[in-house]
């Protein structure tokens, strides 16, 4: 890893160690079931990605742009209950994916941005990113788009959107169309196209 990258990936570790000091993320030691469904959901395509992380550095190392580091570290910004669904894969003391710990630093979306904001770096220069979370709360006005796929009574949409940048030919764009009706989640449709324009693009975080 190039110097640069280095400071850059410290940098974020410290931003991130520094923030969680002062405001902890939430015990998720007993989630709901809304919880629990959404880890199950984050835990199934990051365990894809960890399974084809060795493609997703050759490809890194494939980019043509000399600019960036070929063995930078893969961020991956996900949610809180995202990062514990990491932790569970990288457990050293024996998850699935106990030896690529060093090589994934999971962090919130929020944290990333932050982080960002101080030390951009949208070229990918010296990380690649990996995004992996649900929006689980769809405002109303972007109901039309999937009328498709009618909603019940006390029924929700769920978006899991997740991709990749910085890995050159690997990288892309992902959303997924779920249903939580307060018990369990079942997936409605996969590759969905989102169009998000006007008020609901300003709601739609």
């Amino acid at each position: 890893m190039r110097p640069t990258s280095r400071r850059w990936i410290d940098g974020l570790r410290e931003t991130v160690a520094e923030a969680r000091a002062a405001r902890p993320l939430p015990d998720l030691s007993a989630p709901s079931a809304a919880l629990a469904a959404e880890r199950m959901i984050l835990a199934t395509r990051l365990t894809a990605w960890l399974a084809g992380i060795d493609a997703l550095a050759a490809a890194r190392r494939a980019r043509t742009d000399t600019a960036a580091d070929p063995d930078a570290v893969i961020v991956l910004s996900t949610s809180p209950v995202g990062i514990v669904a990491a932790a569970d894969l990288l457990d050293p003391r024996g998850g699935p994916f106990a030896g690529l710990g060093s090589r994934i630093e999971p962090v919130t979306e929020l944290e990333y941005r932050r982080w960002c904001m101080r030390a951009p770096d949208e070229a990918c220069v010296a990380h690649v990113i990996l995004w992996n979370w649900l929006k689980t709360r769809v405002p109303e006005q972007r109901h039309a788009e999937f009328a498709r796929h009618p909603l019940g009574p006390h029924e929700a949409y769920w978006l899991h959107r997740t991709g990749v940048t910085g890995a050159g030919d690997a990288d892309r764009r992902e959303s997924h169309l779920w249903k939580w009706n307060g018990r369990h989640a079942s997936l409605l449709e996969p590759f969905v196209t989102e169009v998000i324009t006007g008020r609901a693009a300003r709601d739609d975080r």
